[in-house]
């Protein structure tokens, strides 16, 4: 299979989908790698390099679309993009399709094959697609928090950790899965007074084993979270609705009790955000403030890391990329309950049901696409 990797063009993000050693794996699996120049600069990785691992460079995307059967980014296609993706062409990325209709109609329209990275699963329920780069921007979620409650930031002016004789910040993080315990982990671990809330029992019963002791994992509900969210001096929402819409658990009436100063990061804001006054920001522009309190929604946050974040990314995708190129799509929506659920628009109709259900569309699963399939 011919094998393509962009370079990435959403604004500020300078991962790239595979490293130079993926593409020696792929290469050694019998396939052709096109690599788009300057791809992996931003990782830190040459065109060189990636000439050394076997890949052949191209000039621009227009190349990659051209000759490439399957196709893979980090993030979802840009609109530039869109006239460039073939029929029944494979693109292999995260989508997140569910928080953009045009995105959606955009895939059904060019009738690509849409494989997410974010809806394959593993036979325990896990995201492992999902995992590393949740694992990356949970811990950047305390990190900015902490940098953004500094006054030259707009925030409160208050030290995560306190100091001797002074208080600690009050830190509130709505979810305790993957995103939501890598950041009561670092926000523990900078000395704050942290409130894990889930709604799982046997979940909150496990946190409560493994979290540090200064982390008060909490059941979630609606009047807990109004009420914490007035004693928070920040809040971190990461809450995740597997391939649909984050709720929205902080609302405008919320807001107005909040401390001024105060700070939201919005990890869920790839799937729409889980506050009610949310937007996507970029890393150029990463916050704006509400009824005083500053909003950080940045949508890409693990690019502000590429390197660390482009190998924990290949570390998960290529073992997929690999199994797609040496079977292809049709074999393993057959037989691959994993990597089926990773389908969701394929051949102009929408295969996953929380993306149908987000904007009041038909859907079909893919393994039923294929039994009608002339």
């Amino acid at each position: 299979m011919i094998v393509g990797i962009l370079k990435e063009i959403k604004t500020e993000e300078n991962r790239v989908c595979m490293t130079p050693a993926g593409v020696e794996v792929m290469k050694a699996n019998g396939h052709q790698v096109l690599v788009e120049i300057l791809a992996g600069v931003g990782s830190g990785f040459s065109d060189e390099d990636y000439i050394r691992a076997g890949a052949e460079m191209t000039a621009g995307p227009e190349e990659v679309y051209a000759q490439a059967e399957m196709v893979m980014h980090v993030k979802e296609p840009q609109p530039s993009e869109y006239a460039l993706i073939r029929e029944g062409q494979i693109l292999f990325t995260y989508f997140h399709f569910a928080a953009s209709e045009e995105l959606t109609r955009a895939m059904i329209e060019r009738k690509a094959v849409c494989i997410a990275y974010e809806t394959i699963v593993n036979p325990d329920g896990s995201l492992p697609l999902l995992t590393p780069m949740s694992e990356v921007a949970g811990r950047m979620a305390a990190q900015e928090a902490a940098k953004y409650l500094e006054r030259a930031q707009g925030g409160r002016g208050i030290l995560m950790g306190g100091v001797p004789g002074v208080a600690p910040a009050t830190v509130v993080v709505l979810g305790g899965g993957v995103v939501g315990t890598h950041a009561a982990q670092m926000a523990c671990g900078l000395g704050a007074e942290v409130y894990l809330l889930d709604m799982n029992l046997n979940r909150l019963r496990y946190l409560s084993e493994i979290m540090p002791k200064n982390c008060f994992p909490m059941m979630s509900s609606p009047a807990t979270v109004r009420e914490l969210v007035q004693q928070a001096d920040v809040v971190i929402g990461a809450v995740l609705l597997h391939g649909a819409k984050a709720p929205k658990l902080v609302t405008r009436e919320m807001l107005k009790t909040m401390k001024k100063g105060a700070v939201l990061v919005d990890v869920a804001i790839d799937q729409g955000g889980c506050f009610e006054t949310s937007r996507a920001t970029t890393h150029r522009e990463p916050t704006y403030e509400v009824d005083g309190v500053v909003h950080y929604c940045v949508a890409n946050m693990p690019g502000a890391v590429p390197l660390t974040s482009t190998m924990a990314l290949t570390n998960a995708t290529l073992p997929y990329a690999v199994q797609i190129a040496n079977h292809g799509w049709k074999y393993l929506a057959r037989n691959d309950v994993g990597i089926r659920e990773g389908f969701n628009v394929v051949d102009g109709i929408v295969c996953y049901q929380g993306v149908a259900e987000a904007f009041g569309m038909d859907y079909l699963p893919v393994d039923e696409l294929l039994k009608i399939e002339p």
